[in-house]
């Protein structure tokens, strides 16, 4: 989707304070790094999907400032007007290096680098974390979602309980990518290919004399696709059997199926398998039974574990805001800068919070893939300028726990940044939906159950090379000087 709206200045204003004071400093030029990465696993997971990439690459292509945005700050009273000048012409006109949307990835590691002037580098901050935090927040909860279904179609419900209509609309191409069916939101359909569906709200149903009627009159309507909503009233006094009586009377007659019912409400579980009773009584056992109500991977996975006859979901609130951890903690930090002659020196955060301390330089990251199994077992991150192939065999430990080593030797390892833009052109294809999708369920699929699980998942081993930890280990021991 190509932005429709100049989003330029959706901006924290330090973002041009600083600018403007690069530009009155003389380091307007001064090439400069920064890495996106995030701290902590949402709702204590195992990993977290990458996911906003494309939204980041329409953003760089149409970066600018308009008139008004230059009449806008000027107002402000505090920007030089070789600076506003400047703004006249800007464009981004740096590298950025990002992996793919989709992607598992774990704490500490670059989701993303910019290499770019120090003006152009800094300003892009705050689209960029929007954008990666919200889709990678809202990726990550689905998955969990997803796989807590075991095989049964999950469909995002969550448009009204957004944070907004930008929000509704890009979650759920988020909740896409990874593994949700369907959308409620039509705007996700026209814009991203995101199929729509839905059929009644208990509305519907009360629009007519009769909880009877409203469903012959939908069968009629729809007989290709009738999915009842039966808890208006009861479920089994009411709602199922005139969902039965509306099939036998206006889709049998004609030759059709019914799709489903649904049920919103009560104990699910109960329910599901007292309709699923009823319903194969009635001569329907093809009829799917849908659920929703404030659903999430735990009620899921308790509901499945209880027996319930449940063949697919809908979820709302609890994934588009993902409620249960609702802020994806990515961060945009300076790694490094470029000296008059090009070399890299490498910059460091020190923070008496462990935690907050970065990791410095240019970095490549690898992943390392069993050749066995076909598993991943571990990232590795390197120095730019270092030979991966000479590091072999490679020699890991815990992050967490660093007295666990292990040693990888017969395994495929793979660089999981992509050149996005260099030179400030892009260079990189975004794939489609569809594509982003299936890889995303395939590099899930490569990781191990202990990974995967929901409680107390395995630490998946990110470390560095031995070159990139002695240089981190040396900027720590000069700024404690």
């Amino acid at each position: 989707m190509k932005i429709k709206r100049n989003y330029t200045m959706m901006c924290d204003f330090y973002e041009i304070t600083m600018g403007n004071g690069y530009f009155e400093s003389g380091l307007m030029d001064q090439i400069c790094y920064f890495d996106v990465f995030y701290r902590t696993i949402p709702d204590k997971g195992g990993f977290a999907i990458a996911a906003g990439l494309e939204q980041v690459v329409d953003y760089i292509n149409a970066l600018h400032f308009d008139d008004e945005d230059i009449n806008y700050l000027r107002s402000k009273g505090i920007f030089s007007e070789g600076f506003l000048d400047y703004l006249k012409d800007f464009k981004f006109t740096g590298d950025i290096y990002a992996v793919p949307e989709g992607t598992p990835i774990f704490p500490n590691e670059p989701i993303m680098t910019v290499r770019a002037k120090a003006i152009e580098a800094q300003f892009i901050e705050t689209f960029v974390l929007s954008e990666i935090n919200h889709q990678s927040l809202i990726a990550t909860k689905t998955c969990r979602i997803v796989r807590s279904a075991n095989g049964r179609s999950v469909s995002e419900f969550g448009a009204r309980r957004a944070h907004g209509a930008e929000a509704a609309t890009l979650g759920a191409r988020a909740a896409y990518i990874a593994g949700c069916g369907s959308t409620s939101n039509t705007l996700t359909d026209i814009t991203y290919g995101v199929m729509a569906s839905g059929t009644m709200a208990h509305s519907w149903i009360q629009m007519f004399d009769s909880e009877l009627e409203a469903f012959k009159k939908y069968c009629e309507v729809y007989p290709t696709n009738a999915v009842l909503l039966v808890d208006t009233y009861d479920v089994i006094k009411s709602g199922v059997p005139n969902a039965i009586k509306a099939f036998k009377e206006v889709l049998v007659p004609k030759g059709f199926r019914p799709k489903g019912i649904r049920i919103d409400s009560g104990d699910i579980a109960y329910l599901s398998k007292k309709c699923r009773r009823m319903l194969d009584n009635a001569g329907f056992s093809d009829c799917m039974i849908f659920a929703s109500n404030s659903l999430d991977e735990y009620l899921i996975r308790d509901l499945l574990f209880q027996g319930a006859k449940i063949d697919a979901f809908g979820v709302g609130e609890r994934l588009i805001t993902s409620k249960s951890d609702p802020v994806f903690d990515g961060v945009y930090k300076l790694c490094a800068v470029e000296d008059k002659d090009g070399n890299v020196i490498p910059k460091i955060k020190v923070s008496e919070n462990v935690g907050k301390i970065t990791t410095p330089h240019f970095k490549k990251l690898y992943r390392l893939y069993s050749k066995e199994t076909g598993h991943a077992e571990a990232d590795l991150l390197t120095v730019y300028d270092e030979d991966i192939a000479s590091l072999a065999p490679y020699e890991l430990f815990d992050p967490n726990a660093i007295w666990k080593r292990k040693i990888y030797d017969d395994v495929e390892v793979r660089e999981l940044h992509k050149a996005i833009f260099l030179n400030g052109k892009q260079v990189y294809e975004c794939p489609n939906i569809e594509e982003i999708r299936k890889y995303c369920k395939e590099e899930v699929d490569k990781l191990w159950d202990e990974v995967t699980r929901f409680e107390n998942p395995h630490n998946y081993y990110v470390d560095l090379s031995q070159k990139l930890y002695d240089i981190k280990q040396g900027l720590l021991i000069t700024n404690k000087r």
